[in-house]
């Protein structure tokens, strides 16, 4: 790598700054939603497969909005893609309070639709907006990089989420609330509800001020480009040529898998905790924080690493050991378990943009819708978590964890895919390695 090569071109620091504000941002409305699962189950009174729909509705919304995403860059810019997604978020957040008040499940899955609706076309903006702010040859870095902020989020949310959410749950256990009264209930529920909407309402208002900075802001890569008029845009033949590319249909699946085998690791730690060592949210809470903070630092230490060697490598050796702490993990349901579940955190720092960075070499002019294919692979975090929670509900939250044990092989079998299609170009140097 030439080390003099800039990672940012220097009239997109300013906006690299404030875009990674963005990267912080899902992580913490993302990491906030991890433990709604254990919340609804608790407040409803539903099983683990039921409960499970919040991530349905969360992860499904990012696969409904990523194209339309596509087609907004394409046909406008990277900013008016960015600006619609945070609009979009905002709002759904700002729903939570009228679905606070009305006390139904299915207003909260819509509220949790709408902002991850926002989110998806926010993440299909921001991310090869990133890639299009420097050179190509150190992309891949350049987004580790900014996504190396997406932990401060997810921090911030797991914390948000234990402070103000967790610790106002009622203690009472299913069989007490179903001896309460309806007014006894329905006052316990509303308490709880209250505190689910307290932190969403807030986020919403950050999102404004996120909104406000970056339409303020005249920002334009240079190597972006768009379309004069939408009937410029050929979808078919941009698709087709997105589908014969092995090397990106291989991301897109191992995507898939990566982000269900991340959803499934984080949604069920709370589960897992509680079941291994026999205490209660708060506790289980404790162990995801912990976990988030793990990711952070991995992912800080990741984009150093990266400099020195090649980000395929570590994809596929990250992958295999996080399969295996999974199945460590099965075995040993106990505080051993526990801190393997906390050390895949540690494996997963680096997967997403590594895995999105790789996939969209080379696509050129293809490379806006490409990057919506990769978002819409985010499903894999909808539906993956709804198999473990009717393993969990069948046979207990340890088996459960074979599904992410699976996911990390497949992620590990494109890293090393990557690797050797690498090897194949003689004389030429991966791209991933920059």
């Amino acid at each position: 790598m030439n080390k003099k090569t800039p990672l940012v071109f220097r009239d997109m620091i300013l906006p690299f700054i404030l875009l990674t504000t963005c990267f912080a941002a899902w992580g913490v409305a993302a990491n906030m939603t991890d433990p709604l699962v254990k919340v609804f189950s608790k407040i409803f009174t539903m099983s683990s497969l039921q409960s499970a729909l919040v991530q349905f509705a969360y992860y499904g919304a990012y696969f409904c909005l990523a194209l339309p995403a596509a087609f907004i860059n394409r046909r406008f810019s990277y900013k008016t893609g960015v600006l619609t997604g945070l609009g979009f978020a905002a709002l759904g957040a700002f729903m939570f309070y009228p679905a606070s008040q009305s006390m139904a499940y299915g207003y909260f899955l819509a509220a949790l639709f709408i902002l991850a609706a926002g989110l998806s076309i926010l993440e299909t903006s921001a991310n090869p907006f990133v890639i299009a702010m420097g050179p190509v040859e150190n992309a891949t870095r350049r987004l580790n990089l900014a996504q190396a902020f997406n932990p401060v989020g997810c921090n911030i949310g797991v914390f948000l989420g234990a402070a103000l959410i967790l610790t106002q749950l009622n203690p009472a256990t299913a069989e007490q609330r179903s001896l309460m009264s309806s007014t006894e209930l329905q006052a316990v529920q509303t308490a709880e509800l209250d505190a689910v909407m307290v932190p969403y309402v807030g986020m919403a208002c950050v999102l404004v001020l996120i909104w406000i900075a970056v339409a303020m802001l005249r920002i334009r890569p240079a190597r972006e480009k768009v379309v004069a008029h939408s009937r410029d845009v050929h979808f078919r033949a941009t698709l087709s040529r997105l589908f014969c590319n092995r090397h990106y249909r291989f991301g897109v699946m191992a995507q898939f898998f990566n982000v269900g085998a991340q959803t499934c690791i984080w949604t069920f730690t709370i589960q897992y905790v509680m079941d291994a060592l026999a205490v209660n949210e708060v506790r289980g809470g404790d162990f995801l924080q912990y976990s988030l903070i793990l990711f952070l630092l991995a992912r800080f230490a990741m984009t150093w690493i990266m400099g020195y060697i090649r980000a395929s490598a570590l994809l596929t050796g990250l992958a295999v050991l996080a399969a295996a702490l999974c199945l460590f993990m099965i075995m040993s349901p106990n505080i051993a378990g526990v801190w393997a579940l906390v050390a895949i955190s540690g494996c997963l720092s680096l997967m997403f943009p590594t895995i999105y960075g790789v996939a969209l070499q080379g696509l050129g002019e293809d490379t806006k819708f490409g990057a919506a294919g990769l978002v819409m692979a985010i499903l894999g975090g909808a539906i993956l978590p709804l198999a473990q929670g009717a393993i969990i509900d069948a046979y207990g939250s340890a088996v459960s964890f074979i599904v992410p044990a699976l996911c990390f092989l497949v992620v590990g079998r494109y890293g090393l895919f990557d690797l050797q299609s690498t090897c194949r170009l003689t004389g030429v140097r991966s791209p991933a390695a920059s």
